[in-house]
Order: C-alpha cells, then sequence, then structure tokens
C-alpha cells in the first residue's frame, strides 16, 4: 500500500512539472509583473499556507488537496485578460488545454478551473471570491505577492510597460473603483496603483496564514511610501496616506 502511494506521489509529481513546463514557455519573458517569476513565488506561497494546515492534526483542520493548490497556484494567470485577452479569460483556453494534455483527472480539472475562475482583483470587486480552501489558499499568495517589496518592483514593471509614470503628484487616486472602472482604466501611475488596490488587499486575505503574511508585507509598503513622499518633499501625499489609512 505505501509502495503504492509512493508511485502515485511520483506519477502526480510528473504531471505537475509537465503543467509547470508548459507554463513557463507561455509566461517565460513576460514583463509587466505577471510572467513566470511571479507564478513560481504563488507556487511556493501556496505551498507554505498549505503546510500551516497539513501539518496540523487536529480534528478541525480542513482537508487540503495539495495536488489542486499547486495546479491552480501554477496555472492561475495563464488565461489573464491582461495578458491574453477577454475570451481567453472568459474560457480559460490555454490552462483546459494544459490541464487536459496532463492527463489530469476530471475532478481534478473541474477543482482547479472553479479556482482561476473566481481569482483576481477585478473578480473581487464583482463579488466573486474562492469558495473552498484550496482556492483560499491561492488566491492570498497571489495577493500577497502585490504587496511587499516584491509588489513594489511588480507595480513597477507594469508602469513600464505600459508607459505610465511611478508618480503623478498632480493627480489623486480613484478610490472604491467598481470592476467595469476598474477594467477600463487607461493609466494609473505606481503610487495610485497602490491607494486604489494595494493597500486594501490587507484586509481581504481569506486564510490565517494569508493575513499574517500580508500584514507584514502592508507594513513595509506604507513605510515605502513614507519614506518615498518625505524624500519627494510630497507633503500633501503624507497627509493624504495618514487619512487613507485612518479611514481604511
Amino acid at each position: 500500500m505505501e509502495h503504492e502511494e509512493q508511485l502515485n506521489k511520483k506519477e502526480q509529481q510528473k504531471r505537475i512539472e509537465q503543467v509547470q513546463e508548459r507554463v513557463k514557455i507561455l509566461l517565460d519573458g513576460e514583463s509587466s509583473g505577471h510572467g513566470f517569476d511571479h507564478t513560481m513565488r504563488v507556487q511556493k506561497l501556496s505551498r507554505a499556507f498549505s503546510r500551516t494546515f497539513t501539518s496540523k492534526k487536529t480534528k478541525n483542520t480542513p482537508h487540503i488537496n495539495e495536488e489542486v493548490v499547486e495546479l491552480a497556484s501554477l496555472l492561475h494567470d495563464v488565461d489573464d485578460y491582461k495578458l491574453f485577452g477577454e475570451e481567453n479569460a472568459k474560457n480559460l483556453t490555454n490552462a483546459r488545454n494544459i490541464l487536459r494534455d496532463a492527463h489530469i483527472d476530471p475532478d481534478t480539472q473541474k477543482a482547479v478551473l472553479d479556482i482561476i475562475s473566481t481569482m483576481g482583483y477585478n473578480k473581487l470587486l464583482s463579488g466573486i471570491r474562492p469558495k473552498t480552501f484550496e482556492g483560499k489558499i491561492v488566491s492570498d499568495a497571489d495577493m500577497c505577492d502585490a504587496i511587499g517589496a516584491v509588489g513594489i518592483i511588480r507595480t513597477h514593471l507594469y508602469s513600464v510597460a505600459h508607459s505610465t509614470s511611478f508618480f503623478d503628484e498632480n493627480t489623486l487616486p480613484t478610490i472604491n473603483m467598481s470592476s467595469a472602472q476598474y477594467k477600463s482604466r487607461t493609466s494609473s501611475s505606481s503610487i495610485n496603483h497602490f491607494f486604489e488596490k494595494t493597500l486594501r488587499l490587507k484586509d481581504l486575505m481569506l486564510t490565517a496564514p494569508g493575513k499574517k503574511e500580508a500584514k507584514r508585507r502592508h507594513k513595509f509598503l506604507v513605510n515605502f511610501l513614507i519614506e518615498y513622499f518625505t524624500e519627494q518633499n510630497a507633503t500633501s501625499w503624507l497627509d493624504y496616506l495618514n487619512n487613507y489609512l485612518k479611514e481604511n
């Protein structure tokens, strides 16, 4: 029985590696902050979050399907509308093809696709959120990668890729955007993006490890903004940040 389980684990790992290689081909070289390096960080963080549950042996510990977590973390951006267009985002074309070609069983495919279809900040603005524990883990890992030091760099990369500025002192953020507004906006400075989205993420986590990690990264982002506005002598933005933090 133990030998059979080991063989199953090896076969599962081969399938995951096959999926990972396909994702690498799709996303490697993507330079707007949603590349393969982002996927690898989300996968690693999802594993870490999963371990906080699987390492506990209590009757209240939720069962985590680790294969679903691995696959959803790998595939969560392969049909992102910002990279592959609205049709792919709607149909999850790349994710379906990759799962099929890797011979992932139908139940696992469905679980993974259900997670991907409910992930993302735009979906959140529409009131759509992951319902399974696996989905919550991957969603939290994805959002955490948008917050701390790496999140700052990713936001800058996105701005460079879309020819927007890092800081426009004369343009204030648009707070509490709808899903349609968020998707249709054509330009937003990196600093505005922090206020419009990133600073909100700490309070949107769905799991205990996600909340803990997001809180740490949030603190780093706030300290960065304080230092940045101080160096820019942008006192009105320091006041704006302080008021924002009091109200949110």
